[in-house]
Parts: C-alpha cells; sequence; structure tokens
C-alpha cells in the first residue's frame, strides 16, 4: 500500500513538472518510499529529521543513478538525461536537493500512515 502511494504520488508530480512519466519511475519511487519511509523502522525516533532527509537524499540518488544506467545507457529508453551539474546525465545536484526535500515530506507521510492505518507508534520527530 505504502509503496503504492509513493509510486503514484511520484508519477503525478512528475507528470505535472514535464508533462510524462515512464513506468520504471513508478518502481523507482515505490522502492524509494518504502525505503525512505521506513528510516524511523530501522532507527530510533531521535535521530534529527534532517539527517533522515539526508539519508533519503542519498537513497534516491542513488536509486535514480541505478534506474538511469539500467533504462536509459543499457537499454537506451531515454527516459531522462540531466545536462548540468550532472553525472553520466543520470543524476544531478539539483534534483538531490530536491530529493532532500521530498524525503521528509515522504517520511512524515509514511509514519503518520502507519499510525492512522496500521496502528503504529504515534510519529514524533526531533529537529536537531
Amino acid at each position: 500500500i505504502l509503496g503504492n502511494i509513493g509510486g503514484f504520488t511520484y508519477v503525478l508530480l512528475e507528470i505535472m513538472w514535464r508533462g510524462f512519466s515512464h513506468w520504471s519511475m513508478y518502481a523507482t519511487a515505490f522502492l524509494a518510499f518504502l525505503i525512505v519511509g521506513g528510516l524511523n523502522e530501522f532507527y530510533t525516533w531521535e535521530m534529527p529529521l534532517w539527517i533522515q532527509c539526508l539519508i533519503g537524499s542519498l537513497v534516491i540518488t542513488t536509486l535514480e543513478f541505478i534506474c538511469g544506467c539500467i533504462v536509459n545507457l543499457w537499454l537506451g529508453w531515454n527516459v531522462w538525461h540531466y545536462e548540468y551539474f550532472d553525472i553520466l546525465g543520470q543524476i544531478c545536484l539539483p534534483f538531490s536537493l530536491l530529493w532532500f526535500i521530498l524525503s521528509g515530506m515522504a517520511i512524515v507521510v509514511d509514519d503518520w500512515l502507519r499510525y492512522w492505518w496500521f496502528g503504529e507508534e504515534k510519529p514524533r520527530y526531533k529537529l536537531k
């Protein structure tokens, strides 16, 4: 359920941003949302939220790089190609910074959905 929420949300954001998406983006976002949203499942609530966002940004950037190398460089589908501050056109600094912000949103949404729907621990966050 949570992975689907992350996948669909990302595809909708991407369609609003650039007018289209690709199924590989849904799959990548599905996995990213599960990993990033689950950070509080692996670490204590004492980890500051900004560190969780940093980890989330690194996770998403890594998944984007792996997916990009497969779908763009290996399979030649040309789903995206970054042109500035990039590595092989698959990841770039501006989007890694955006992933930092989106990670925070994903963490909070995931935690509250787990609380409301699955009866897990009520979210609490440490900011510093």
